[in-house]
């Protein structure tokens, strides 16, 4: 049996991006009015979808929106150097065309790119969700250039929330990996297995329980192996690889896995051989491999990569 041990062969697509947030700018009124002329906007509308050509997306001038920025606008982030341009995001309808998501193009963008569609949908899809007071359930405005919400009845200041999620590659310690499949998937999809982590829990404790829950089956020797923000609408996924014995019985969780079952080395090979299109049902494959943009197609190559 070979080792169980293996590493992450790359950044996952979402994780790229190191941009300077420049949280000292968000409240700095005159500052963030001084540098909104030459700022840039990315427009998300409210089904998180953006312009763009595949590999960049369309930032337009801040002017366009006003000769302030809007009450609604999220500082998402700024130029490295004291007087870097300003990059915003705002909610607004797009053309008709012209549209492009996170999901079909996170991965083909530049790092940069990826990290202002990621922070921009996570934080917006917040604040759809956070309109009124969570203590009082007075109305919320926003602050702080997007970063806060504060109520008006009872002052009470909320943040953008990120719901961590563990996902892992269960596998024998050799060549055979266990994965599952959800009723609502695209038919033939098959991925890693993964849930939220609750309230007074680990991450690694979420992974044992989980697995448990979803297939039936006992894993050990959980090994963290890096993590990707999912704006769908705001998890943080904590990537994991643990061994579990291919003779355990599979009792997939009724209504949560439609089917569980153990793939060999060449089945990942060849499911990772074509494109990442997941919406695609593939006839020729063992399963169709989720797609570039999740860290689980990561975890997965990388695990191919090290056999």
């Amino acid at each position: 049996m070979r080792s169980a041990a293996f590493n992450l062969a790359h950044t996952p697509a979402l994780s790229r991006a190191e941009l300077e947030r420049a949280a000292w700018l968000r409240t700095d009124a005159v500052a963030l009015n001084r540098g909104w002329k030459d700022a840039v906007v990315l427009r998300l509308d409210r089904n998180n979808h953006v312009r763009g050509d595949g590999t960049e997306l369309v930032l337009e001038p801040a002017l366009s929106y006003g000769s302030l920025p809007p009450e609604d606008a999220v500082l998402i982030a700024a130029g490295a150097e004291p007087d870097g341009r300003h990059m915003w995001a705002v909610e607004a309808e797009l053309p008709l065309g012209e549209s492009t998501n996170l999901r079909a193009v996170g991965a083909s963008l530049g790092a940069r790119d990826a990290g202002l569609l990621t922070t921009a949908q996570a934080v917006l899809n917040w604040h759809r969700h956070s309109m009124f007071c969570a203590r009082c359930g007075g109305r919320t405005l926003s602050t702080q250039a997007g970063w806060a919400r504060k109520c008006v009845e009872c002052g009470l200041e909320t943040y953008p929330r990120t719901d961590p999620a563990a996902i892992c590659l269960v596998h024998d310690g050799g060549d055979r990996v266990l994965l599952g499949r959800q009723p609502a998937w695209p038919q033939g999809r098959y991925s890693l297995l993964a849930g939220f982590v609750e309230a007074g829990e680990s991450a690694e404790s979420c992974v044992r329980r989980e697995v448990r829950e979803e297939v039936g089956v006992e894993v050990d020797s959980v090994t963290y192996l890096g993590s990707q923000p999912w704006p769908f609408p705001r998890s943080l996924m904590l990537g994991f690889h643990a061994v579990a014995d291919p003779g355990s019985p599979i009792v997939p969780e009724d209504g949560e896995i439609e089917d569980a079952r153990w793939f060999d080395l060449s089945d990942v090979q060849a499911a990772l051989s074509v494109d990442d299109d997941w919406r695609t049902t593939r006839t020729n494959l063992p399963f169709t491999a989720p797609g570039s943009v999740s860290i689980a197609r990561g975890i997965l190559e990388s695990w191919v990569l090290q056999r």
